[in-house]
């Protein structure tokens, strides 16, 4: 009786130890998972992502990194807010309406959005077919035109350029929203007559659309538009930049708007995580580079200039070690 009682206090004991301590180990090697907000396919956040995804999971320890497609990054930020995404790409002057809580995130309030690096250059295309009669923005007057799909950069950035331009979508043009995939095929289609796209270069869905036989694309300047947007929005946020005729095959180079692109988190993101991330993307640039040729463009200088929003500490830690911190 005895020796029973003793070894089925024995297996209880065993059972009671099993439940205590097996889920403690498990935890201690479940990997902590992250979410990268990105874009759409078409685009160049989603591979950009992806490339992050791929160098965060292979290189830190019990981490597992994914990249999410979305509607870019009004959507992102929201996430970013909401605790679904842990990482996001975004334009920088939709992160600084979301920092400041104004425009698209009026209602939803501030976003406690950092940056962890300033990663390239989003070109404004605007685009159209040749022999369309759209050379400048103002002749987008009367036509269909497609701003970017809902939730993205591009629709924010597209109106502001329609706004300065002195164009009303429904009164002087019919919209659409369209990420950039849909715009290439409702222009081929002639369902649209030109479609705005904010991104780098090359962006694969427009590359698609050069390289149709048939279809000869005409990207329109905006350039002139630059002096309005800056005496609206100050002079740092939009800059001048070049889609090189080389990049889609054009027939000459078309200065445009730009803004930067960045890479943020939220503030209470762990500082030793938010260092490892930007570590990585310098330690593995050229992984980042074999996924999407854009990510040339990273590196110490350009990384800290062009961001309106505070940069994470874990950030600015890895920036002081290498000695790029300007105090």
């Amino acid at each position: 009786m005895v020796a029973s009682v003793l070894r089925l206090a024995c297996v209880l004991l065993a059972a009671l130890a099993a439940a205590h301590c097996g889920p403690s180990s498990t935890s201690s090697q479940a990997k902590h998972r992250l979410s990268i907000a990105t874009g759409g396919t078409g685009g160049v956040f989603y591979p950009y992502g992806g490339g992050l995804a791929k160098v965060i999971s292979e290189n830190l320890d019990n981490v597992e990194a994914t990249a999410e497609v979305t509607g870019a990054s009004v959507d992102n930020l929201k996430f970013i807010k909401l605790g679904t995404s842990d990482l996001a790409l975004t334009m920088a002057d939709t992160a600084q309406d979301a920092v400041e809580g104004r425009d698209a995130f009026t209602d939803f309030g501030k976003v406690p959005a950092r940056t962890l690096a300033v990663l390239y250059s989003s070109y404004v295309h605007v685009v159209t077919l040749a022999g369309s009669g759209i050379n400048r923005v103002p002749d987008l007057r009367g036509r269909v035109v497609s701003i970017g799909s809902a939730g993205s950069g591009t629709a924010v950035l597209a109106q502001r350029i329609l706004d300065v331009a002195g164009l009303q979508p429904g009164r002087d043009l019919r919209t659409q929203s369209l990420g950039v995939a849909q715009s290439v095929d409702a222009l081929k289609d002639g369902k649209i007559h030109a479609f705005f796209w904010n991104g780098g270069l090359p962006t694969a869905s427009i590359v698609d659309l050069v390289n149709t036989r048939g279809i000869r694309a005409h990207f329109v300047s905006t350039e002139d538009i630059l002096p309005r947007l800056q005496e609206k929005y100050g002079q740092s946020l939009y800059y001048r930049a070049v889609i090189p005729k080389e990049a889609y095959n054009a027939e000459h180079d078309t200065p445009v708007v730009a803004v930067a692109n960045l890479l943020v988190v939220s503030e209470s993101m762990d500082e030793q995580l938010a260092y490892d991330i930007t570590r990585l993307m310098f330690e593995k640039q050229s992984d980042l580079v074999a996924i999407h040729p854009q990510a040339r463009e990273l590196s110490l200088e350009t990384a800290l200039v062009g961001s309106p929003i505070p940069f994470h500490p874990g950030a600015i830690r890895y920036y002081r070690e290498r000695n790029a911190w300007k105090e």
